[in-house]
């Protein structure tokens, strides 16, 4: 692999890392405050099509961006709801979600499109690259240049987004009094309680958190990485991105290392379809799969040595 062709690959892995890398921030937020959030596949799902539809519909990209976010921060607070207000079974309502996005995004696609559950292609209703300031000017110095045009630059604004929420989350969640809380809620909510804090307050802004960051995730998808919505089209990234938060133990800049070697690995079964090993050739499908096939290893393998939060998953009764 020459240098050309490795950056060609590492800026596949960043495009297709970014959405990972943004659910799996969600979620971070989202289990911190004790939540556990399956939905992450769901919202960002829902988030796609109504920012492809509203882009399309108004013929501007902010609108469909703003739509995307609306309609994820909609089903965070159906989770909530479930989850915090009723005190529900978390994963349950999660998987609900899921179910009620993948249905509700084809049901309404085919009503006001009728394109078999797709809407219609964006043309330049869509986030385009940005060229930072300088690349074209440094473009030919060796090595640094290449890797300042080919790879820092050029990629859409949410792009940027995402790896800026990165050190924005580690401020927030360990460099804040909102931060500290939230960790709390997650590790011990009645000691928060007896504080004087309220604890659904809390991890009600933690699923709004988690509700904006899957609606760019989702709007990054539909706008930007693509040009319309197709059904189903996460294909299974709020898992993998819990995945991530696994191997990640729950941590922001981990979160970034672990969506980023998922990306990779799709971007290298993409680019490389059938490799040839000289006694074997390893078939498409099993590129294809390889994403999936190292969630269930990280799941099999790190899920017993990564120590979540312990109030993750149960619903708080306030003590009277």
């Amino acid at each position: 692999m020459d240098f050309a062709t490795l950056l060609q690959v590492l800026d596949s892995t960043v495009r297709l890392g970014t959405p990972l890398l943004l659910m799996c921030l969600a979620g971070l937020f989202s289990e911190r405050a004790g939540i556990v959030d399956i939905g992450l596949e769901g919202k960002a799902l829902a988030a796609a099509f109504f920012s492809a539809s509203m882009a399309y519909y108004s013929g501007s990209v902010w609108v469909g961006l703003l739509a995307g976010i609306v309609a994820s921060i909609i089903f965070s607070l159906i989770h909530g709801l479930a989850s915090i207000t009723f005190r529900g079974n978390q994963l349950i309502s999660g998987v609900a979600l899921n179910f009620l996005a993948s249905g509700l995004t084809v049901l309404v696609a085919q009503s006001w499109f009728q394109q078999g559950g797709r809407t219609p292609a964006l043309g330049d209703v869509r986030f385009h690259d940005i060229t930072l300031p300088f690349a074209e000017a440094l473009r030919d110095v060796p090595v640094i240049g290449p890797i300042y045009y080919d790879l820092i630059s050029g990629h859409s604004v949410l792009v940027y987004v995402a790896f800026l929420m990165v050190p924005v989350t580690w401020w927030v969640l360990y460099r804040t009094r909102f931060g500290l809380r939230l960790r709390a809620v997650g590790e011990n909510p009645a000691a928060v309680d007896t504080a004087g804090i309220s604890v659904v307050r809390l991890r009600y802004s933690a699923i709004l958190i988690a509700g904006v960051l899957c609606g760019l995730a989702g709007s990054y998808l539909a706008t930007a990485l693509q040009a319309g919505f197709v059904r189903e089209m996460t294909a299974g990234r709020g898992y993998i991105a819990l995945a991530a938060l696994i191997f990640a133990k729950w941590r922001p800049w981990y979160a970034l290392s672990a969506t980023m070697l998922f990306g990779l690995l799709q971007a290298v079964a993409l680019r490389y379809q059938n490799i040839d090993l000289g006694f074997m050739v390893i078939p498409v499908q099993f590129m294809s799969a390889l994403p999936y096939i190292l969630t269930i290893i990280i799941l099999a393998g790190f899920v017993g040595a990564a120590v979540p939060p312990r109030a993750g998953g149960q619903p708080y009764v306030k003590e009277r």
